[in-house]
């Protein structure tokens, strides 16, 4: 199926880049956040130049042993967090400053939010189930940073940052998965708006359903998630070949999506995009419609709880009624290069990596302590 050539908007008006982020080992080093924006800088460049909504997530407790992804800090690890997040925001104005126009604080407006959240749990009952949000926002709208007082968890954090975003699309990003390909995000743009999800009954969504009708196939496309390494030949893996509706929705949908587009001599170019259906709304850096997300995944506030990770609950609960045919109302695809056969995500481990310095430094006290040759020197 080939998608029109008609002028379209730049990938950049139509992205907000969310960053989520919290407490790591490496901090204050803003290494991680460097290595992600170093790989949209090789791999998807409009990234970069995208409007970007960064949530500073916090933690809930100060112990003695750092337990990260239940929110628990050590004494050093807080005060050397409360460093990182400034040096984050540093480095984001930086790179997402207008080209030979830093920003400075007088463009920085700031304003206080509420993210509202739901739990049956007995530990909140006596709470308001809201947590108040720090706001900064640069004057052109075009950084935004949110800074709870309390620790959100991925979950919340991407609604709140989605129900503070402008453009039709997002594309969500942990602090610690880089790409390492290419990825065409103006032709899975370009796609995506021509095959919209539904939703409703509007006058304006059964126009389009009859559209989608006299097609022999034109599944909607409202999330694009991008291969990491367990995720490599998908369409042929358990998580599809072991279920009886999975296996034929990838045979029905699975395909190669042809998009012209214009070049800047006045003609035309043909590319291909492969994809294939995700039975997974995943966490993992991913492109998705904002409306589709609010309204599937968000339907409330009742449908996450503060601290839960979106894969782990409404996740799953996509994934049970995508095995009973409801594929369609998620809208999930992932991309598909070379058959599945190409990796296009690497994962930096940001709850155990210390940074390059503390990395070699253990690596050379390990060589130390068993006898090796040391002939390497932690860099200055």
């Amino acid at each position: 199926m080939t998608m029109g050539s008609t002028a379209r908007q730049a990938p950049e008006e139509l992205v907000t880049v969310i960053i989520t982020t919290s407490p790591t080992p490496s901090a204050p080093s803003t290494e991680l956040l460097e290595q992600i924006a170093a790989s949209f800088r090789v791999h998807c460049a409009p990234l970069i130049h995208c409007r970007a909504i960064v949530v500073l997530d916090t933690y809930d407790h100060i112990s003695t042993k750092p337990r990260l992804k239940k929110g628990h800090v050590t004494p050093d690890g807080a005060a050397k967090y409360a460093d990182y997040k400034v040096n984050a925001k540093r480095l984001i104005l930086k790179e997402y400053s207008p080209a030979g126009r830093p920003y400075g604080n007088t463009d920085l407006i700031k304003t206080q939010e509420k993210a509202e959240f739901g739990s049956g749990a007995a530990a909140y009952a006596s709470q308001d189930n809201a947590v108040v949000m720090n706001v900064t926002t640069t004057k052109d709208g075009r950084v935004t940073f949110v800074e709870p007082l309390q620790r959100l968890g991925f979950g919340l954090a991407v609604r709140s940052a989605l129900r503070m975003t402008v453009t039709p699309y997002v594309w969500i990003q942990q602090h610690d998965w880089a790409l390492v390909t290419d990825i065409p995000l103006g032709s899975l743009l370009q796609i995506m708006q021509e095959n919209k999800a539904l939703a409703g009954t509007t006058a304006e969504a059964k126009e389009m359903n009859n559209e989608i009708l006299s097609e022999a196939i034109r599944p909607p496309v409202a999330y694009v998630c991008f291969p990491s390494i367990r995720m490599m030949e998908y369409a042929t893996s358990d998580h599809v070949m072991l279920y009886p509706a999975l296996r034929g929705l990838t045979q029905l949908h699975k395909q190669n999506f042809t998009v012209q587009s214009e070049t800047e001599e006045g003609g035309s170019n043909i590319s291909t995009v492969p994809l294939t259906p995700l039975f997974l709304w995943h966490d993992k850096p991913h492109l998705a419609s904002t409306s589709h997300y609010l309204n599937q995944v968000f339907y409330s506030r009742i449908a996450i709880q503060r601290g839960a990770f979106i894969e782990d609950t409404v996740g799953h609960l996509a994934r049970d009624e995508m095995k009973k045919g409801s594929w369609k109302k998620w809208a999930c695809w992932l991309y598909y290069p070379d058959e599945g056969k190409h990796l296009c995500l690497r994962h930096l481990k940001g709850r155990t990596w210390r940074g390059v310095e503390a990395e070699l430094a253990a690596k050379l006290e390990y060589m130390r302590l068993n006898g090796l040759d040391v002939n390497v020197q932690v860099p200055n």
